[in-house]
């Protein structure tokens, strides 16, 4: 079951943390589908007696404090809320008008304060299709991305909800001239990527080993990185992406526990060569598939466009923690660490524009009639995922 966690207000309430419950996942039930319990009421109510936190906890506008608490805390409560939905004779049902409610009725917003925010590029095939389009002649992959997680830092002052509007960016790009012009980005496009919220901090100067890294996830998030392909390609070298990617940031209202994707681990993609001994997995019980089986896929103005997977990602969310700290940086709550572009091996599969239209040379025909090579003014993205029956709170946002 998902039971994944947002923050949420209605009326005149203020923002609060709530649960996402549908029926289901709980069919025995007469819970409302679709409605938010709302978890400060239900503390309050004495539900969470005996567990080591103070419902007030709950009352807060961000997820930033309740993740604090640690693993222990995430994991006896989500215990606990299963417990509760899953009784016969559920004591929640006596107070469903006070605990529920019905998703239509709230407003959703941002989930966490998001301290800092890392953008990897841990997809191989997003790596070797943007490798083969710009290097046609040699090698897609670079001489170091077998070898490490490669990653920049992005900006966490322009990550924003799903269904909040991105207003078009303006910036540098080369003109048909050769020269540098200035105006609103011709080339605007997107990245399907998974967000991992991290829900402990670490402490600087010391590494977080790659068999203590999964514990450092709260859970998951869907993100779109907005990217201006035409900003970016200008401006990019010898730095890498600045302009062309901090305008905004997308990711779900919801944020699914890391534990919910537990039965849906892969083996992902054999590396080679064998990464230096940081990045690979040790203790015993950590010799599970670090992979997930997570299906995604990317709708543009209400038609699917694209249909992947992220066992397509070469790194793993372990060896993406383990290298970020390698060198001593320490993780925050609420940090967020996202996945880079999660493309797959075959047209139809890829988690970008860039891809899909083959940088402008293969158009997308949409049901309407009209085309697409990179996104217009008006036009609607949506991603969506699932694993199983545990589904991902979409991403949605509308180009003005």
């Amino acid at each position: 079951m998902t039971l994944p966690y947002g923050i949420f207000s209605y009326g005149i309430s203020s923002p609060r943390v709530g649960v996402l419950v549908t029926r289901n996942d709980f069919p025995g039930n007469a819970f409302p589908d679709q409605a938010i319990l709302d978890l400060e009421v239900i503390g309050l109510l004495g539900h969470f007696d005996g567990l080591p936190l103070d419902p007030a906890v709950f009352a807060k506008p961000i997820l930033n404090d309740f993740m604090a608490l640690g693993k222990p805390i995430w994991t006896a409560v989500r215990q606990r809320l299963i417990d509760l939905l899953s009784q016969p004779d559920s004591p929640l049902e006596a107070i469903r008008e006070q605990a529920f409610i019905h998703q239509s009725r709230a407003t959703m917003h941002l989930p966490v304060r998001v301290g800092d925010y890392t953008d990897f590029y841990a997809g191989i095939e997003h790596a070797r299709n943007v490798g083969k389009m710009f290097r046609p002649d040699g090698d897609p992959l670079l001489p170091n991305y077998r070898h490490m997680p490669i990653a920049y830092h992005g900006r966490a002052s322009s990550i924003v909800v799903s269904g909040t509007p991105i207003r078009r960016p303006s910036g540098q790009s080369l003109g048909a001239d050769g020269q540098p012009q200035f105006g609103p980005s011709k080339s605007l496009d997107i990245e399907l990527e998974l967000g991992l919220i991290i829900g402990q901090k670490s402490t600087l100067g010391e590494p977080v080993s790659i068999d203590k890294a999964e514990d450092y996830i709260f859970g998951i998030v869907l993100f779109n990185d907005w990217s201006a392909r035409d900003i970016q390609r200008w401006e990019y070298q010898p730095l890498g992406p600045f302009l062309g990617k901090n305008f905004g940031s997308s990711i779900s209202a919801w944020v699914v526990p890391f534990e919910a994707f537990e039965p849906f681990r892969v083996t992902g993609e054999t590396q080679e060569p064998t990464p230096l001994p940081y990045l690979q997995q040790t203790s015993a019980d950590l010799t599970r598939p670090a992979h997930f089986d997570i299906n995604l896929e990317v709708e543009l103005n209400g038609s699917v466009v694209s249909q992947t997977n992220a066992r397509h990602l070469y790194w793993s969310f372990a060896q993406m923690i383990a290298h970020h700290t390698v060198n001593g940086c320490n993780l925050c709550v609420g940090d967020i660490l996202a996945t880079g572009t999660i493309s797959g091996p075959e047209p139809g599969t890829y988690g970008s524009f860039l891809e899909l239209t083959w940088s402008g040379k293969n158009p997308i025909s949409l049901p309407d009639g009209t085309s697409r090579t990179f996104l217009q003014d008006g036009d609607v993205v949506t991603l969506r995922g699932r694993a199983g029956d545990v589904e991902l709170g979409e991403v949605s946002g509308k180009i003005v």
